[in-house]
């Protein structure tokens, strides 16, 4: 049991903080993405979406390189803490925020493209600032899409495999995630210690993902 307890704690942390970070970071460039008309636009949302389709291991190797200690930000990195991003734990948590960006950003976009924009105007009309119009209206009115956002990057984080093995590689405690121990358990042909993780993992997601199905069917009947 307490094999299956240390990688199934790292990954569970790795997805809550990955998570905080997206949706912090992918709630502005949503909002960005639904309400602009730039030419740029076609791009960046090309860039984010990216994840889908390109094979993990890709992702992983371009990002292996960049954090890197010889890449663009890793040298960077260890010239500011003298500490490798790559194979730590800090470096899985830019790796997982680049790959389960598009699970972030495109329900948060989703919702707020469909906000009308008499709400918004309203407030503006009343006095209300750019910034206090998009807590005050749009954030409650898009509720759904948070909950769908931080559930599907929590859920798509926990569950990685190829990105995390090429950037943090199979350190116990450090880098050691559940999806990676289910590897060397199957490598090593101890599949009752495979399938006790397997389960618990099968479980965790399909609780969440029905969560979230339950609690946007309730929201959305109000």
């Amino acid at each position: 049991m307490m094999s299956t307890l240390g990688p199934l704690l790292l990954s569970l942390q790795l997805a809550a903080v990955t998570t905080l970070i997206l949706i912090a970071l992918g709630t502005p460039l949503a909002w960005w993405l639904s309400r602009s008309d730039s030419r740029l636009k076609p791009a960046i949302q090309a860039a984010v979406a990216l994840p889908i389709v390109l094979p993990p291991t890709v992702m992983g190797f371009y990002l292996l390189i960049v954090l890197g200690p010889y890449g663009a930000i890793g040298r960077w990195w260890v010239e500011v803490t003298g500490e490798a991003l790559t194979f730590s734990f800090t470096g899985l948590v830019i790796a997982s925020c680049f790959y389960s960006l598009p699970f972030a950003v495109q329900p948060l976009q989703s919702a707020f493209d469909a906000l009308g924009k008499k709400e918004l105007e309203a407030a503006r009309t009343l006095g209300a600032s750019k910034l206090d119009a998009f807590f005050s209206i749009a954030v409650p009115l898009s509720v759904p899409g948070f909950i769908t956002a931080i559930i599907l990057s929590f859920a798509h984080t926990l569950g990685e495999f190829g990105v995390v093995l090429m950037v943090g590689g199979n350190i116990p405690g450090e880098t050691r995630v559940i999806s990676i121990a289910i590897y060397d358990h199957v490598e090593s042909l101890d599949y009752a210690t495979a399938h006790q993780m397997s389960i618990v993992l099968v479980v965790f997601a399909f609780a969440i993902l029905f969560s979230m199905f339950l609690v946007n069917r309730r929201l959305l009947r109000r």
